[in-house]
């Protein structure tokens, strides 16, 4: 195994990367070139009706949230898709997705939700907004899912498994379990009024979970797609179970039951996202995720008070993470596709360090998430927390589907 750790500073002041030593004007002068942010997570509301206890929001290193305006204004939801519709137009964008995240969105209420997705679609024409909202469930009901149904808003919903699953991280502030409501929720959306609303599941892993019951929970919805997602945690404060030691891998040991189950199981199934990127980048096609592989990413989120800020995920690696010092009302969007944060996540393999460089893994990982890559004193230009669990997963993934190609081949020349 390739080794994970990058020699460290031993004097002089402390210098990050790509905040200090990534140089964007040397990259645009030896002309490269940012593509245009495609995907704006919009903050409407910043508050949540969960506490859930990994949230990297409320529970993690950055703790703005405890200083933002709670819900975003009108003025400031105008600048939004001034601001979006701007940078379509610059850009010659034929379609952007606009993803209403929070918190819990859908606390900003049904009167402001609507008023914004008619604004961004009205400003941005003839560049078409696709619009989705990321939910925890509680507030599923039938005028929400009417309002979606009438813009064709996609919903995607929070579910950490059965009930168990859900209920040991997934609970409200007094401690009361949650899986009763968000299942009452996912029962209205996915009956046959509502259904075509749903794009899928998300979850976050916990490894004292039951893995195939936690899919079967899942897939039992139907969703078009499940995402799996990696506790989020860096090399200081790493994530549960994720030692130093190279030979353990919790994670992936809790992953691969779910893909033998899933890439050996009766279809129709959902699509597994993490699965299916990987064995895309594995047959050398592209595959848009932020999680592995090499490809740019073209997002950018928007606070309920208008700041500008990277994937908003960055709030688990410092306090001010993912800040850009930008914001609406006094910045293109443009500006901050020059961010060296930004650059550092479209530049592919030079925004890597020397041990994920070397790795005969590079091009299908990626380096993995890029907040688990993060550590204090010299930044992001390591392997990721989870490199052994990657490591594992990828090779499993390509040892499986390796196999399935040799059978291929010689049953198309029998």
């Amino acid at each position: 195994m390739a080794a994970i750790e990058l020699e460290m500073p031993t004097s002089g002041p402390v210098e990050e990367w790509p905040a200090q030593l990534l140089d964007v004007g040397a990259l645009t002068r030896d002309g490269w070139r940012p593509e245009p942010f495609g995907e704006f997570v919009v903050k409407v509301h910043s508050r949540c009706n969960l506490a859930c206890d990994y949230c990297y929001m409320y529970e993690m290193a950055d703790q703005s949230w405890r200083s933002q305006p709670a819900v975003m204004s009108d003025r400031v939801m105008e600048q939004v898709c001034f601001r979006i519709a701007e940078h379509a137009a610059t850009h010659q964008l034929d379609v952007v997705s606009i993803v209403l995240h929070g918190g819990e969105p859908l606390l900003a209420g049904a009167t402001a939700i609507r008023r914004f997705i008619r604004l961004a679609r009205e400003v941005a024409a003839p560049t078409r907004v696709e619009f989705g909202v990321q939910t925890n469930g509680i507030l599923l009901t039938r005028e929400f899912l009417d309002l979606f149904g009438e813009y064709g808003v996609r919903i995607g919903v929070s579910l950490d498994g059965d009930e168990a699953g859900q209920n040991r991280h997934r609970r409200y502030a007094n401690g009361r379990d949650s899986y009763d409501r968000v299942a009452a929720g996912l029962r209205l959306l996915t009956s046959d009024e509502y259904r075509p609303l749903f794009s899928g599941l998300l979850c976050t892993i916990d490894v004292d979970n039951d893995p195939l019951a936690t899919y079967r929970e899942m897939a039992g919805w139907g969703p078009p797609k499940v995402d799996f997602l990696l506790p989020h945690g860096t090399w200081e404060t790493p994530p549960p179970r994720r030692t130093p030691d190279p030979s353990s891998t919790p994670y992936a040991d809790w992953l691969i039951p779910i893909f033998d189950h899933w890439y050996s199981g009766a279809r129709p199934a959902p699509r597994v996202r993490m699965f299916s990127a990987i064995i895309r980048l594995l047959l050398g096609r592209a595959a848009a995720s932020e999680h592995v592989g090499l490809g740019p990413i073209r997002l950018l989120v928007v606070e309920t008070d208008g700041t500008l800020q990277q994937v908003d995920t960055l709030k688990s690696a410092y306090a001010g993470g993912p800040d850009t010092g930008l914001t609406v009302a006094a910045n293109a969007l443009d500006d901050a596709l020059l961010h060296p944060s930004i650059v550092a996540r479209q530049i592919g393999v030079e925004a890597l360090g020397p041990a994920c460089r070397s790795c005969s893994l590079r091009d299908v990982c990626g380096g993995g998430d890029y907040p688990h890559r993060y550590r204090a004193g010299s930044g992001f230009r390591h392997p990721s927390v989870y490199c052994p669990d990657l490591m594992r997963l990828i090779t499993h993934v390509k040892d499986r589907v390796r196999v399935d190609l040799v059978v291929a081949r010689k049953e198309t020349r029998s």
